[in-house]
């Protein structure tokens, strides 16, 4: 390793130190050593210290033995002629950095609790976002794990100028990559540079500014450290797992941006701890043996140009970028950007006018390939005379039926509403194009730049044509596209869209678990959660909720050595607790013998692992004689004693917990959902937000179950968030599990 590395690394590993360890004592003079530490809404105390060392922060005064510790790892300072190896010391030097930096973070939301923003987007005037709370770290961590998101650059500092940080941000966007912001460099930060460019940052966008000081980069390994924990199921303490875990798993690159100093080198050897490789632009010595990171360790004086491919490269990333001909760039990254008030040019659904999009199978002669066609007036024609369009709010406004038809010999109408949930992603994935809904309560924003660069109606068609091929190609062999935006035309289509919505949602209600001989695994998980493996059947979707049964078989179809395989249920060993052999083979296999037999319908008895990344997790409430259940965006306390956060840490990671289960929230509503143990009827608690957002499933399903008023009778946080406060409000209510047998 270079001297000059490790020498200024191991001297900034010192600096850092002695300073948090001064902040320390000066906030427990202030505020006391019981002081509450956390970052909050997190359920890994302070992440790094916590997955590394097993210490739990829960007060200022729980930080004095990790500065000890931190003592401990510091290696006496290089000297001039020491001949030594530096590789190991300086990575000590590195851990000891981040555990530091880690308190001083978490003495930060103590001193100035208001100084990060929380939640997802910057608000005016505030930009930091600091910890990504676990309502984030679930969210965002579905992408890591199904390779939406392959993995993160953390950046510190800026660049020379806010248009070469404007590029290289675009260009990590492009190719799918969040960006983690931290640091300064000549007074500006690459977050600023990118508000100066207005380009629009925050989680939604992948572009997320963790804070102004390179004490915030910790936020970024704090998330890969977590996302160990929680979605590979490893223990905390465990430091030798979790390191292998990043590296192998969580392909993360620095780019430093910026004179480098030697706080920065510190914090840049605790990266390399996780495998994490160093990008610079600078002319700083180099390490480019392979050892800790996959390949180079520190590479530097690279031209922007052609610095996120080397980073790239330098990962061992394999990066997937979708070419589309269309005048916008385009990506997975571009989904979460909004269009808001003065950036819009025209608007279509979303209740300001009629909009739906259908997919429809056709015979083959009836489809021409690659046809676009605009029915109706185009952005070009309202360009020319915008006012017989405009809306109360000054912008157009206009109907849109969007008419997908395709063609093919392995084409199935079971695909066709699979084929259209895809409009939603792939028109999101367009830059500076909003896109909320789907079928006949969709809604489309184009903003103004989106104009400028030769976005049209047409583009839809364009994107649509290319992405379908390239991601279901194995199912059909032509598409063509209408877009109407004539209202006669646009009200026919809808019409004939209700009928063909209605028609198909009755087929997939109708399919039971009985009658259905082939189940289908989805082990995309895996890729996080090593022992985790659903298998999906018609009444019970993925936990993630974002694969059915009718989804698992086509994406079968479209890559038949996916991770959506057949599973042949096979002999009934259980029907009550749903089990079978045929099942229980492809588990043990696919998960190496770790599991080797769930319950598709019992959460008391052996239940189907838990990941991550599901929607929801039950519980068992003993003393109210029933199950809660909550949802991730929920971040409030349950009556089981645990927040979700808390929750999926003690059932997720691929565990089979007996009491607790995880599931999608449409699971609620299907007839084998936790049937074992009386389903619905035994619902005692959910958080408000969930019943409302299901409250007509819900009732529907009550009303199936003979108890119309089931809803009313299950209590939410408004009652209480304790047993002792809810079971009050059941007696009261009459709710049904009182009177069945007993849970336990």
């Amino acid at each position: 390793m270079s001297k000059i590395i490790a020498a200024a690394g191991i001297r900034g590993a010192h600096t850092i130190v002695d300073r948090v360890e001064a902040d320390l004592k000066r906030a427990i003079d202030k505020f006391g050593p019981n002081q509450e530490v956390a970052f909050p809404n997190t359920a890994y105390y302070l992440p790094i210290i916590y997955g590394i060392l097993g210490d739990k922060i829960e007060k200022l005064s729980d930080m004095e033995p990790v500065i000890a510790k931190c003592k401990t790892l510091l290696p006496p300072m290089v000297k001039e002629k020491n001949h030594l190896p530096y590789l190991a010391p300086a990575l000590d030097a590195g851990m000891a950095s981040l555990f530091a930096q880690e308190m001083s973070e978490g003495i930060r939301y103590v001193e100035d609790p208001d100084f990060y923003v929380q939640g997802e987007d910057p608000e005016e005037g505030k930009i930091w976002l600091g910890a990504a709370d676990d309502v984030i770290l679930r969210k965002r961590g579905v992408e890591f794990v199904d390779g939406t998101a392959p993995g993160f650059a953390a950046i510190v500092g800026a660049a020379p100028t806010s248009a070469i940080a404007s590029k290289l941000a675009l260009e990590i966007q492009e190719k799918n990559l969040y960006c983690f912001m931290a640091a300064s460099h000549d007074g500006k930060t690459f977050s600023e540079q990118l508000v100066e460019e207005g380009v629009q940052i925050g989680w939604p966008t992948r572009l997320v500014s963790f804070g102004p000081d390179i004490s915030a980069a910790v936020f970024a390994i704090g998330f890969a450290t977590r996302a160990a924990m929680s979605f590979g199921g490893i223990e905390a303490g465990d430091f030798r797992k979790i390191l292998i875990y990043n590296k192998d798993r969580c392909y993360a690159f620095v780019m430093a941006l910026g004179t480098v100093t030697e706080e920065w080198y510190a914090t840049a050897l605790g990266c390399v701890n996780y495998g994490f490789p160093v990008i610079a632009d600078t002319p700083i010595p180099e390490v480019l043996p392979t050892g800790i990171c996959t390949y180079e360790h520190v590479v530097s004086n690279i031209p922007y140009d052609t610095m996120v491919q080397k980073a790239v490269e330098v990962r061992g990333l394999k990066v997937e970028v979708a070419k589309v001909d269309i005048p916008l760039s385009y990506g997975p990254a571009f989904e979460g950007e909004r269009v808001r008030g003065a950036d819009i040019y025209l608007e279509c659904g979303g209740g300001k006018s009629d909009m739906c999009e259908y997919v429809e199978t056709k015979e083959m002669d009836d489809v021409e390939d690659g046809k676009i066609t605009v029915v109706g007036p185009d952005i070009s024609d309202i360009q020319k005379d915008p006012s017989p369009y405009l809306g109360k709010k000054g912008y157009p406004i206009l109907p849109l039926a969007i008419h997908v038809e395709v063609a093919g010999r392995k084409m199935e109408s079971d695909y066709e509403p699979i084929l259209e949930r895809q409009v939603h992603h792939l028109l999101n994935y367009c830059q500076f194009i909003m896109h909320i809904g789907q079928r006949d309560i969709a809604w489309l924003r184009v903003s103004k730049n989106a104009v400028d660069k030769g976005f049209t109606f047409g583009t839809i068609g364009t994107i649509l044509h290319a992405m379908l091929h390239k991601d279901f190609g194995a199912i059909f062999d032509k598409v063509q596209i209408t877009l109407y935006t004539e209202q006669k035309k646009v009200e026919e289509l809808v019409a004939k869209a209700r009928a063909a919505y209605k028609e198909r949602d009755s087929r997939v209600e109708n399919m039971t678990d009985e009658t259905t001989d082939t189940y289908y695994s989805c082990t995309l998980c895996q890729s996080f959660a090593p022992n985790h493996v659903c298998v999906v059947s018609p009444e019970r979707t993925g936990l993630c909720g974002s694969y059915n049964w009718l989804d698992c078989k086509a994406s079968n179809e479209i890559n038949p050595t996916g991770p959506n395989q057949p599973v042949e249920k096979g002999e009934v060993i259980d029907e009550r607790l749903g089990q079978w052999k045929g099942v229980n083979d492809f588990v043990s296999e696919a998960s190496r013998g770790n599991i080797t037999h769930y319950n598709f319908y019992s959460i008391m008895n052996q239940p189907m692992t838990t990941c991550g990344c599901c929607e929801c997790i039950a519980a068992v409430l003993p003393m109210c004689n029933g199950l809660m259940t909550v949802n991730r965006d929920y971040t409030g306390m349950t009556p089981c004693g645990m927040k979700f956060s808390t929750l999926a840490g003690t059932a997720g990671g691929g565990l089979s917990t007996p009491g607790f289960v995880g599931h999608s929230k449409y699971n609620i509503i299907q007839r084998k959902y936790l049937i074992a143990e009386g389903g619905l009827l035994r619902m005692v608690w959910m958080p408000k937000m969930l019943k409302e957002e299901m409250a007509d499933l819900l009732k529907a399903r009550a009303e199936e179950l003979g108890d119309p008023d089931l809803i009313d009778k299950i209590a939410d946080e408004t009652v209480g968030v304790t047993e002792d406060e809810i079971l009050p409000f059941l007696q009261e209510k009459g709710h049904p599990a009182l009177t069945m047998e007993s849970i336990i």
